[in-house]
Order: C-alpha cells, then sequence, then structure tokens
C-alpha cells in the first residue's frame, strides 16, 4: 500500500542549510520533518572554519542580501555564546580593502577599518564579525527544530519522487547529494582540509589569501581549540586527511602567527563543499507531478553559514 501524505513539508538534507531551513518554515507554523542520510554532526557543515563575511557566491547581489540577512540574526545569536554557539570576534581579513567594499560594509559593521601593519604585513580589513563553533551551533539548531514541533528521520533518499508522495511541499537541501539525486553536474566537489590545535592564546581571527600560489590561509579561535585552515581541491572527494598537507597548513599559519609552531595537533578534520557556479534557490517549475511543491536550495559552496538563513527565509516565501 502507498503511504500517504502526513505532513506539510519535508526538508531533504540536514546540513546547515537543511537545519536553518527547516527550522524557519517549523516556527511558521507547518509541520516540517527532516529526511537525512547522516546526523548534522557528520555533515560537511560541521567541519566548517565557519567565519561569516560575504565570499564570492554567485549571484552575487542577491548572495549579499542573503548574508546580511543572516548576519543579523547572528548577531543577536551572538547575545548566547554559550548556547548557540556564535560569538562575535574581531580579526583581519587579509587582502581586502576598504574602498572595494559597497556601502553595505560601513553601514552594517561598525569598527570595520583598514588594519594595521602591527595587526597583518600588508591590506586588510580589520572587521567584528560571527565566528560561530559550528558542532554547537548544529545542535542548538536542531534543539529548536524540535522544539518547534519538528521531526527528524533516517532515511536515505535516491529519488524525490518519494518525497514528494508523502508531504505538500518538499525542499532539496541536499548539497552536493543534488549532483547525483538531480544529474546536477553543475555542482561539484571542492575538499577542504583543516587542522585542529591547542590555542597557544590567540584571540583574534585572520584570514590571508595568496593570489599566486592560489591558497587561502586562515586562524579561527574556537572555544578549547584553535583552528588552521586550508585547503581548496577543486574536484576531489577524498575525506581523508593528508599528512603532508596539514603540515603544510600548520607551515603557512606560523608565518603569520608565530605562536602556531609547535602547538599540539588536537586533530584533523575534512569536508567537501558543495560548489556550484550559482545557489539554486527556486521554486522546480517542472516538478508538477504529484501535485506538491518542490523548492530547492542547495550549491552555496563554503559561505553556507554566511547565507544561510537569508536562504531559508526566501524558501518560506517559495512555500
Amino acid at each position: 500500500m502507498a503511504e500517504e501524505r502526513s505532513g506539510d513539508v519535508i526538508v531533504v538534507g540536514s546540513g546547515v542549510i537543511g537545519l536553518t531551513t527547516a527550522l524557519v518554515l517549523a516556527r511558521s507554523g507547518r509541520r516540517v520533518r527532516i529526511w537525512t542520510r547522516e546526523p548534522a554532526e557528520r555533515t560537511t557543515s560541521a567541519v566548517a572554519g565557519a567565519l561569516w563575511w560575504p565570499y564570492a557566491i554567485e549571484p552575487r547581489d542577491l548572495a549579499r542580501t542573503w548574508a546580511l540577512r543572516s548576519l543579523s540574526v547572528y548577531e543577536e545569536l551572538a547575545a548566547r555564546p554559550e548556547e548557540t554557539g556564535v560569538r562575535m570576534v574581531e580579526g583581519v581579513m587579509g587582502e581586502a580593502r576598504l574602498d572595494e567594499q559597497g556601502s553595505w560594509a560601513a553601514a552594517r559593521l561598525p569598527g570595520l577599518r583598514a588594519s594595521t601593519a602591527e595587526e597583518y604585513a600588508g591590506a586588510g580589513l580589520w572587521a567584528r564579525l560571527p565566528l560561530i563553533d559550528m558542532p554547537v551551533h548544529l545542535g542548538w539548531l536542531r534543539a529548536r527544530f524540535l522544539r518547534a514541533g519538528g521531526t527528524v528521520e533516517s532515511r536515505v533518499v535516491t529519488d524525490l519522487a518519494e518525497a514528494r508522495a508523502r508531504a505538500e511541499v518538499v525542499v532539496n537541501c541536499t548539497g552536493l547529494g543534488a549532483r547525483e539525486l538531480l544529474g546536477d553536474t553543475a555542482v561539484r566537489p571542492v575538499r577542504g582540509q583543516l587542522v585542529i590545535v591547542e590555542n597557544p592564546g590567540i584571540r583574534t581571527w585572520l584570514v590571508s589569501t595568496d593570489a599566486v600560489a592560489g591558497t587561502t590561509t586562515y586562524i579561527f579561535p574556537q572555544p578549547g581549540r584553535l583552528v588552521l585552515g586550508g585547503t581548496t581541491d577543486d574536484g576531489e572527494w577524498s575525506l581523508e586527511p593528508d599528512p603532508a598537507v596539514a603540515a603544510g597548513i600548520v607551515a603557512r599559519c606560523a608565518v603569520l602567527r608565530p605562536e602556531v609552531a609547535g602547538a599540539r595537533v588536537l586533530g584533523h578534520r575534512v569536508g567537501v563543499r558543495p560548489v556550484r557556479s550559482a545557489v539554486r534557490l527556486e521554486r522546480d517549475a517542472l516538478a508538477g507531478g504529484g501535485g506538491s511543491v518542490l523548492v530547492h536550495n542547495y550549491g552555496h559552496g563554503g559561505g553556507g553559514v554566511t547565507v544561510a538563513w537569508g536562504c531559508a527565509e526566501v524558501v518560506l516565501g517559495l512555500v
């Protein structure tokens, strides 16, 4: 016997995009279920360094709108950092100039200024931004979702028709899974590797980009640890840490912050970002069968945390 529809909305995927979307929908009064192949703590989102910043996400104008809406939420959540995992932390965005930012920057980021030579040996911006402890934040999102009446079901989805037969609305937040689920080859893997070390006393974050070498180096102080990164390995799927790459990450970070050298290594993390030429955030006009609504929300690359709340509110409008 075919299963009957038993809920308003099914969100497929439980990374930061899926959880945030599900929470926004549940708070609107809808009955929402998450179908997920793996728990949030095993998704790519759990590995993210998670500094809020409008990265190169396309379409750029829309991404900035989504990012600024998300910033407002994170500023509120930062009042309860132990609970939400969100803190407002100062640091330097290297290779960024004040005159290259839009008017939004000065309006929304109080204290934004050019960094000094003592703070960074090069052009950079000193900013106070949300820095998010992802394991804590994902746990908070899940708890809030459950408190709002949502449910989470462990389920492998091989065809969205299965979900569409069970709900009036299906929201596809599968990230890289959309490549196989939908045959969308526009979404591709970009591997990132991190090293977790004891914090020798660093309190500010730092991001430095070497355009010649094509590397981005970052140092993020999280509670009880220091997150060092990273890599952008286009087309790579492996989740196994590479010891040589890890040593290179530590060496690059030590050039920027010498106190990192010799810090005890606590662990290694690898994630695969769902990069796409442009975020797919839309109702699927071709999905007309069954009378249900299908909305896509995937392809955010390494910027999912930055735009999660803004994208979730767009999904609410679409459904």
